[in-house]
């Protein structure tokens, strides 16, 4: 049970960390960012469609996720951690959409350049829970994942070379 109050530990400093981006609403949602890598139309933000369910989450994040501007990428990010954790059997593939979305390149406009460093805190807490806990199913993604950006010495992160800061 100790890893269940570490994550909700988590879970809380994330809706800390992301409030700003919490309180704002996406301007493209995980559906039109779905329907973007479909070659449809974008649809239009509505409430009842876009409700943060996890049928939603499981629905639109693999494909949807990589679509989203840094704003609105970032209003997603507490609920994703949350969901995750909730699902570390990942049977929807949900949280690996998420990994993949913690992965380098940054894009232009940066994503993982325009967090702050508690936002960094609580998505490295995230990624270890996610790659050292014996009941997640994306174990070695996730060490990949801290290996690429989030550790010191990160492969593929600028700075984090030669004892340069992150």
């Amino acid at each position: 049970m100790e890893n269940k109050g570490v994550r909700s530990g988590i879970v809380c400093k994330a809706s800390e960390a992301f409030q700003a981006d919490l309180q704002t609403a996406p301007r493209m949602t995980l559906r039109g960012g779905y329907a973007e890598d479909s070659y449809d139309e974008v649809p239009p933000p509505d409430p009842e469609l876009d409700r943060l369910t996890d049928e939603y989450l499981e629905t639109y994040t693999f494909w949807g996720l990589a679509y989203l501007d840094p704003a609105s990428w970032r209003h997603y990010l507490p609920h994703l951690i949350d969901y995750s954790f909730r699902h570390m059997d990942d049977p929807k593939m949900a949280v690996e959409g998420l990994l993949h979305n913690l992965r380098p390149p940054d894009r232009v406009p940066p994503r993982l350049a325009s967090l702050t460093a508690e936002q960094e805190t609580v998505i490295v807490a995230f990624l270890e829970q996610v790659a050292f806990s014996e009941d997640s199913s994306n174990r070695d993604f996730a060490m990949q994942v801290m290996e690429e950006w989030w550790i010191p010495g990160a492969l593929y992160r600028p700075g984090s070379h030669n004892g340069e800061p992150n």
